[in-house]
């Protein structure tokens, strides 16, 4: 691979590949500025930015075939979905197909693709991460809870129809059972967050600075410096601690007793290597506190995403489906459920989505015939 352009007369083969690489380049940079609509400050500036970049790559392409340009090729499949998706959507899920599209870039391994296009490719691909990990933070607590919910739904309620119906009870024994499943799996999910939500909400509200604690800040004894303890308890060394108090004191002027409470409050919550004055330092556990979510509202949630999987399974019991044939649809419809969270799961990550949804499949699917398989023994026993 040069930075220069090869010298040989291009192959038919090698024009139709420019052309290709053309089209790419365009329709990525089209991507980034239908993305770049929908954002503002500076995820837009950076989104524009790219785009820009990709037309630096569209100039090498069109330098290369000159008049050879011709009409415009096809862009692959891949990337017509991300204009199409980028242009309804500019979601999270966008990003995170650019990622992946972005680290299989082929310029590594063209020698008629400069260092740097390659080098561009491989950054742009850290770049579009850097943004998507943003949405990923974002929606990661309510991801967590839908995956986890629907996919336990999902693989539990069908494991349990299936070693119902291996035992050889009768239809309406599995569908009671499967209902039975789905109500108390939703209510053991939806109680198990709340606990667990709730807990770490206590947890964190244990470590938040007392508000009342920076009221004291105008009284201290400026020579005894008692708000050195509490950054040696913080994790500085004692003469770190010490001189960062004095800083503190001097810069909130306590001798006068003119401490804005919003500052002396970031002073006592400041963490170790934050700047002594910083008010984001005082405001990270409410931040921490909405990034967990209410414990009420994670139950119902819980509940919900845990019901929305399991009443799949059921749907064909719900028709009256018996034997086999409800064993067949019930096993069908989960897989294809599984898919789906799966992929999804690879889409948001940035990973292969074929590769996310058959683990899934593969994960669900060898419970359900372990039960069925425990099934058929216990009914083999009981008969």
């Amino acid at each position: 691979m040069t930075d220069t352009l090869p010298p040989r007369e291009p192959s038919a083969a090698d024009l139709r590949r420019w052309r290709r690489y053309l089209a790419d380049e365009r329709a990525e940079a089209a991507v980034y500025r239908d993305l770049a609509a929908r954002r503002s400050g500076e995820e837009r500036d950076i989104l524009l930015a790219l785009a820009d970049a990709e037309g630096r790559h569209e100039q090498h392409w069109r330098d290369l075939l000159g008049d050879r340009v011709g009409r415009p090729a096809g862009t692959d499949l891949r990337t017509r979905i991300l204009g199409l998706l980028a242009r309804r959507f500019g979601s999270i899920f966008v990003l995170a197909l650019v990622q992946s599209a972005e680290g299989r870039s082929p310029y590594a391994d063209d020698d008629d693709a400069t260092d740097a296009m390659a080098a561009d490719e491989r950054i742009h691909g850290e770049v579009v991460r850097g943004l998507a990990e943003r949405g990923r933070s974002r929606l990661s607590g309510t991801f967590r809870a839908a995956v986890f919910g629907a996919n336990d739904g999902l693989v539990s309620n069908l494991a349990l129809i299936l070693g119902v119906s291996a035992s050889g009870a009768a239809p309406a024994v599995v569908l009671i059972s499967g209902v039975s499943g789905l109500l108390a799996g939703a209510l053991s999910m939806g109680a198990g967050e709340y606990v667990s939500v709730t807990s770490q909400r206590e947890l964190l509200a244990a470590s938040v600075p007392d508000p009342t604690a920076s009221t004291v800040l105008p009284n201290l004894d400026v020579d005894a410096n008692e708000l050195e303890l509490v950054y040696r308890a913080r994790g500085m060394d004692a003469a770190e601690a010490e001189a960062h108090a004095r800083e503190v004191l001097a810069a909130l002027q306590v001798r006068t007793g003119s401490v804005p409470v919003q500052e002396a409050r970031a002073a006592l919550a400041a963490p170790v290597g934050a700047a002594p004055l910083s008010a984001s330092a005082a405001d990270a556990p409410a931040d921490d506190h909405e990034a967990i979510g209410s414990g009420i509202g994670a139950a119902v949630s819980s509940f919900f995403f845990f019901a929305s999987g399991a009443i799949i399974p059921l749907i064909p019991l719900f028709f009256r489906a018996t034997g086999l044939t409800a064993i067949v649809l019930s096993s069908v419809l989960v897989g294809i459920a599984l898919l789906g969270t799966g992929a999804i799961v690879g889409l948001l990550s940035g990973t292969s989505p074929l590769r996310r949804a058959l683990r899934q499949l593969a994960i669900g699917f060898g419970a359900a015939a372990v039960t069925y398989g425990l099934g058929l023994l216990f009914g083999v026993e009981a008969g």
